[in-house]
């Protein structure tokens, strides 16, 4: 079985505990997640989680499965990375005279496209948006040439590559179902 890295997204109300339900899913089928995002939807009153792992496609069916069984879940989902638009946003701290006396900062920020967040007389706080590769890249390489104080990376944020979001979808037919016929 080829494992490959999927993105399951989870959409629920807003309750106390949830992230809990979903990471014994995990924690029992001994998976580990790569990341985990979450974060208010598009649509109000609830909150969409996004989390990465690298599995078989049998085994993502199965926890989706499980999760979306889950009485305060509403919806869950799998996407590959070729279905998604999917960033994530890196911090790294390197020392100010050791960046400096790198020279050719100029270059560094238009290569990589990276923001400087703050800038003092001991560090300066760096910002990279990208794929993770593109985020690890540079990490190495700011590694290599000046040391990293510090670095943190967020959980991947995806959307789908789809109109609406797949959930809405879902939430219209309820809601047709609902409607009496005016007939």
């Amino acid at each position: 079985m080829e494992e490959k890295l999927y993105t399951i997204t989870v959409f629920s109300e807003h309750s106390v505990g949830i992230l809990n339900q979903v990471s014994i899913i995990f924690t029992r089928r001994g998976l580990n997640i790569e990341t985990l995002s979450v974060s208010p939807s598009a649509l109000s009153g609830i909150h969409k989680f996004t989390i990465t792992l690298f599995c078989s496609r049998e085994m993502v069916e199965k926890v989706v499965k499980q999760i979306d069984r889950r009485v305060d879940i509403l919806k869950a989902y799998y996407n590959t990375d070729e279905e998604l638009v999917h960033q994530e946003i890196a911090l790294y701290k390197v020392a100010t005279d050791k960046l400096i006396a790198l020279g050719g900062i100029e270059e560094l920020i238009r290569r990589y496209h990276i923001r400087i967040l703050e800038l003092n007389e001991s560090s300066v706080v760096f910002q990279k948006a990208g794929h993770y590769n593109e985020t690890q890249e540079l990490f190495e390489e700011l590694k290599e040439q000046v040391g990293v104080l510090q670095f943190i990376r967020s959980g991947r944020v995806a959307i789908t590559k789809s109109k609406v979001e797949r959930l809405s979808d879902m939430l219209a037919a309820i809601e047709a179902k609902r409607k009496p016929d005016t007939d």
